[in-house]
C-alpha cells in the first residue's frame, strides 16, 4: 500500500520562506497554487529543465510528459515552486514513503522522496536547486522521516556529483518500467535545522516567514 502524501506535522502551516541573492531580486520557494500558477507552464519549465538529458539520449518523464501527468504526479505529494519577479524558475515535488515503489529506498519507513525537480535553464547555476534541496530536508525531517532521497539517470555523472555535493550517497541501482537507462537512487539523513542558504556565494540570507493566507534538467547539468 502506498503513503506517498507524508503525514502532516502538528500545527503544520504552508511553508514558505524567501532569500535575496543579489542580482535577482527576491525570491520566494512556496507550494504550487493551482489558482494563480498554471501546470501547463510548470510542465513546460520541466521539458526546458530536462531537454539537456533527453538530448544525451536520457529520456525522463519530465522531458516530454503532458500537463495531465504533471499534475497528477504532483498531486501524490506536496510541490513547490520557486518564484523570482512573479515568474517560476524552479520547482520539486516531496512525497512521504512510497510502498508500492518498486524501489526499494522508496519503500522504507522513514524515507521521504524528491520528484519533479527542475530549474529554469538560464536560473541555474545560481543556488535555486541547492536553496530547494536544503528546504526539502527540512520538509522531510519535519514530517518525522529520517532520510531524503532522490533518483537520477546514472549516466549523468555530473548531476551525481552535483547531489553529492549536497550530501547525497549512491545506495541503489535501479531500472524503472519505461526508462531505458539505469537510475542512480542516493538519500542523505533528513535534518529539520539544515540552513537553506547553499554553501556557495550568491544567496545572502534565507529566512523562514509566516505563510499569506491561501492555498498552498539541466542546461549545464548544475543546480
Amino acid at each position: 500500500m502506498s503513503t506517498r502524501r507524508a503525514p502532516q506535522a502538528q500545527d503544520e502551516r504552508d511553508e514558505r520562506i524567501v532569500c535575496t541573492p543579489p542580482g535577482m531580486g527576491r525570491l520566494v520557494l512556496r507550494r504550487f497554487d493551482p489558482q494563480r500558477d498554471s501546470w501547463e507552464q510548470l510542465t513546460q519549465l520541466l521539458h526546458r529543465a530536462f531537454a539537456r538529458l533527453a538530448s544525451l539520449g536520457l529520456h525522463c518523464a519530465c522531458a516530454d510528459q503532458g500537463a495531465g501527468a504533471t499534475r497528477q504526479r504532483a498531486l501524490a505529494g506536496d510541490c513547490f515552486v520557486a518564484v523570482c519577479s512573479g515568474r517560476i524558475v524552479g520547482t520539486l515535488t516531496l512525497e512521504g514513503r512510497d510502498g508500492a515503489s518498486p524501489c526499494e529506498q522508496y519503500r522504507s519507513r522513514g524515507v521521504a522522496s524528491v520528484h519533479q525537480f527542475g530549474i529554469e535553464p538560464t536560473w541555474q547555476s545560481r543556488g535555486i536547486g541547492r536553496a530547494l534541496l536544503a528546504f526539502a530536508s527540512h520538509w522531510a525531517a519535519a514530517r518525522g522521516c529520517t532520510q531524503l532521497a532522490l533518483d537520477t539517470p546514472f549516466p549523468a555523472a555530473d548531476l551525481i556529483a552535483f547531489y553529492r555535493a549536497q550530501g547525497f550517497s549512491l545506495v541503489d541501482v535501479v531500472r524503472f518500467a519505461g526508462r531505458g537507462y539505469d537510475s542512480a537512487v542516493l538519500s542523505k539523513p533528513a535534518a529539520a535545522n539544515q540552513p537553506f542558504a547553499p554553501a556557495r556565494p550568491g544567496i545572502r540570507s534565507i529566512r523562514p516567514i509566516q505563510p499569506s493566507t491561501g492555498c498552498a534538467g539541466v542546461a549545464r547539468l548544475s543546480w
